[in-house]
Parts: structure tokens; C-alpha cells; sequence
């Protein structure tokens, strides 16, 4: 195991984070039904429980029972957990207890008659203590001179309590004995759901990207389709740049071969007796290959650069004028030498872009090398800064006639390699960096007099 793999936290698979996920879900919802049941069930019975006492008291008091037996147990000894309600009923006429079937009048302290509603009161009594319900009710229509009568149907809390918390208990447990078998449902489900993505991931780590191979279109779900489709366009983009760089691979193979194999006839004639005429030629050729070389590292510069700029260089606002006045006057004693025309046109107002300075520089510099290089002594070379409502850009024109081929192209279109004469390689390397600073690369005619228009453009 390398220190970089030993370094590498564990990765966490998925169906176990999406079942731990789901199964939290599960619990959460099992609970807050627990408490909802609890609740329930205690408020449910304490309506029922009120219900069943008020019936019984308006039932007493519309059959005005005469004789009533005492219970032969008392009920708080009793500890009933069922749905039978075993009440107590105490009866007063005026202010005088006619009934009390439990005994409970004076152990609740009820020495005259309460008032109707309902009430919790404190038993203290022979048949030990605790709260007690009480709802009391009296006849609606009294008789003439009658003392009135008035009913209280009572009930131990304690038994209320445990009614309540058997009808939670009975809400809940059917819930709490499913859960086991939905999360297993639910593992059961998650795993087979993820069988696909996993057949994805198998056919991904299958594929040959180099070898023109794709992934198939026809999956039996959607939501793979966007993922299927973003990978293939991954792989069509590496196999077009694969293709890229062999032909450019192959292109420096055939420039390099060329000065190099001149390097060494030129050295092999010289060994005998080196005219002047053949060192001459020696150096150019050293030269050329000096240039094949630098050319081929400043592009290798910019591929690793990528979008982030050269050498970790940001974007910046750039005066494209006063880039282009700084390199023509860089380039004013190479013009001067090979017997070139330098110029600039720009427009009175300031021109900027939002680039990475040294990229652009390096473009531009090739620009103006491949026109220096590549076209006869009293050539014209103009650098014409220009922005339009829907563009900016900046040109290198020139009258040298290059390429036969230039006018086959029509106005303004993109650079191919191909279509480049001479070496090649600076446009190769203009065309990657303009790709990395967002801007289009074309090739044109240009107006009269000029033959040759190399442009880049910026759409505003």
C-alpha cells in the first residue's frame, strides 16, 4: 500500500449511506407516532371517559334508582386495565347524600352538594388516596317543593391513566413490530435499485476511450440517460483531442526531421573543409530547430496552464492597444532586418479584454513572428485593434501573398492546422491559447492590399 492510498480516507458506499439514511428517516417517523399515539390515547380516553360519566349520571337521574348495593370490593383494589369502566355514583337530594355507592362522599371531603361540572378531587380515605374524576349533574325540572337532586359519577384517575396508556400502547406496538420488516424491505429495495448504477460503473471502467469506443444509449431508466450522455461526450472530446495530438505529434515528427537532417549533412560536409556558405547554412538550421523547440515549449506552457492562466496567473483587464504598441516596438529591429513594414491601428478609445496578460502576449507575439518569418522582404504587417456592438478583437494582417489556399477560404473562419503553411506550429499554439482565453481564432483575407488576416475575437 503506497502512503498516498494509506492517506486516503475510506470511502462510504452508497446503499449503506442511502438505507442508514432512510432507516433514520424510519425511526424518526416511528417515534413522533409513538408520541402521537401516547397523546392520543390519553386524550381519547379522557373524552370517552367524561362521555361514559355524564351518560350515567343522566341515566341515574331519569330512572331515580330507590335501593343500591354497595360494591363488596372496593374498586381501587381492583387494578382493572380493560375497556370496562367500573364507576362510582354519589347522589344528593338538596344538600343530604341519599346514594354513595363507594363510600367515597367523605373521603372527597363532599359534605354538600357540588356544583354540576366536571373536577378532579383528592381522595383520603379507608380505601387509601389519590385523585379521583368527578362529573356532576341535576335534574333539568324538579318537583314542586322537592329538594333538588343532583348525581356525580366518579372514577379513579389511576385506572383513567392506564386506560389511556393501554390504548397508546395498542396504536403503537402494530407500528414498532412492522419497523423491522420495512427496513428490511427497504435494504432489500435500495440494493436492487442500485444494481444499474453499478452496471454503469462496471461498463465506465470497461471503456476504452482511445479506442473509439462509447457507451450504449439504451438503458432502462432516464436518469441515466444524462449521465450516459455527459460520459460519451467526455469520451468523444478526449478521442478528438487524442486525435489532436497525434496529428500534431506527427506534424513536429516531419518539421523537426527536416533541419535536423540538414544539421547533419551540412556537419558531415563541414568535417572535411567548412566554407563560410556551409557554416552559414548549418546555423540557419540550428536555428530553425532552436525555433521548432521554443515554439513547442511555449505550447506545452499553455496546455498545462490551462483556464487558470499561465503559472497561476489570473484574468485581468488588458489594453489591447497598448499590448500591441509594446510587441510591434519589441519586434521593430527583427522587422527592420528581414526588410518588414510594422504598423498599428487602433481606435482613439481604449479597447480591453478580460484575459490572462502573458497568454495573450504569447499569441500575439506568434502572430507577429509567423508574419515576420513567413512572408517576403517588403511585406506589410498591420496589427489593427477594433471592437464592434457584438465583438472586440485584434487582427494581424499582411500583403505577402502567403498560402495559394487563403483564398480558398471564405471571410472569417476558423483556423484549421492544415490550412497553415510554413511551419505551423505558432498557429497551432495561437489556437490553443485563444481556446483558453474564450475567444475565437480565424483566418480571412483581409482587406486590400492585405492577403492574410489572422484575427482573434472576443464576443462582447
Amino acid at each position: 500500500m503506497t502512503p498516498a492510498t494509506a492517506a486516503r480516507p475510506r470511502q462510504k458506499l452508497l446503499w449503506r449511506h442511502l438505507w442508514g439514511l432512510t432507516l433514520s428517516a424510519l425511526t424518526l417517523v416511528w417515534l413522533t407516532l409513538m408520541v402521537v399515539a401516547w397523546y392520543t390515547g390519553h386524550h381519547e380516553t379522557e373524552e370517552l371517559s367524561d362521555g361514559h360519566m355524564v351518560g350515567v349520571a343522566r341515566l341515574w337521574l331519569a330512572v331515580s334508582p330507590t335501593e343500591v348495593g354497595a360494591l363488596s370490593e372496593p374498586l381501587s383494589r381492583q387494578g382493572l386495565r380493560s375497556y370496562v369502566q367500573d364507576l362510582a355514583v354519589i347522589e344528593w337530594q338538596g344538600n343530604r347524600v341519599v346514594t354513595d355507592t363507594h363510600r367515597l362522599a367523605a373521603g372527597l371531603g363532599l359534605t354538600a352538594a357540588p356544583l354540576p361540572g366536571a373536577s378532579v378531587r383528592q381522595y383520603e380515605g379507608a380505601m387509601g388516596s389519590g385523585p379521583w374524576r368527578m362529573v356532576v349533574t341535576e335534574a333539568a325540572d324538579p318537583a314542586a317543593h322537592a329538594p333538588r337532586r343532583r348525581v356525580a359519577v366518579l372514577m379513579n384517575m389511576d385506572q383513567r391513566v392506564d386506560l389511556g396508556g393501554d390504548v397508546a400502547k395498542h396504536v403503537a406496538l402494530p407500528a414498532l413490530l412492522v419497523l423491522p420488516l420495512v427496513a428490511l424491505g427497504l435494504w432489500w429495495t435500495i440494493r436492487r435499485g442500485l444494481r444499474p448504477l453499478d452496471r454503469l460503473s462496471r461498463e465506465v471502467a470497461e471503456l476504452d476511450a482511445f479506442a473509439g469506443q462509447r457507451l450504449g444509449d439504451q438503458h432502462r431508466f432516464r436518469e441515466f440517460s444524462s449521465t450516459v450522455q455527459a460520459i460519451n461526450t467526455l469520451v468523444d472530446t478526449l478521442q478528438t483531442r487524442a486525435q489532436r495530438e497525434r496529428a500534431f505529434a506527427s506534424d513536429v515528427a516531419h518539421e523537426l526531421r527536416t533541419p535536423l537532417a540538414s544539421i547533419a549533412l551540412q556537419a558531415r560536409a563541414a568535417q572535411g573543409d567548412a566554407s563560410a556558405e556551409q557554416l552559414a547554412a548549418l546555423e540557419q538550421e540550428a536555428l530553425r530547430a532552436g525555433r521548432i523547440l521554443a515554439q513547442l515549449l511555449d505550447l506545452a506552457r499553455a496546455q498545462r496552464t490551462g483556464v487558470a492562466g499561465l503559472a497561476g496567473e489570473a484574468a485581468a483587464p488588458i489594453d489591447l492597444g497598448a499590448l500591441a504598441a509594446e510587441l510591434i516596438s519589441r519586434h521593430a529591429q527583427m522587422g527592420h532586418e528581414t526588410g518588414h513594414e510594422l504598423s498599428l491601428v487602433q481606435p482613439d478609445a481604449p479597447v480591453q479584454v478580460h484575459a490572462q496578460p502573458m497568454l495573450l502576449e504569447l499569441a500575439l507575439r506568434n502572430l507577429l513572428e509567423n508574419a515576420l518569418r513567413h512572408t517576403p522582404a517588403g511585406t506589410q504587417v498591420c496589427v489593427e485593434v477594433w471592437q464592434t456592438p457584438l465583438a472586440v478583437g485584434l487582427s494581424v494582417s499582411d500583403d505577402g501573398q502567403r498560402g495559394a489556399n487563403a483564398t480558398q477560404h471564405p471571410p472569417a473562419v476558423p483556423v484549421a492546422p492544415a490550412d497553415t503553411a510554413g511551419l505551423g506550429l505558432g498557429l497551432r499554439l495561437v489556437e490553443r491559447i485563444a481556446e483558453q482565453l474564450g475567444a475565437e481564432f480565424l483566418r480571412d483575407q483581409g482587406d486590400s492590399p492585405m492577403t492574410t488576416r489572422f484575427t482573434l475575437r472576443w464576443p462582447r
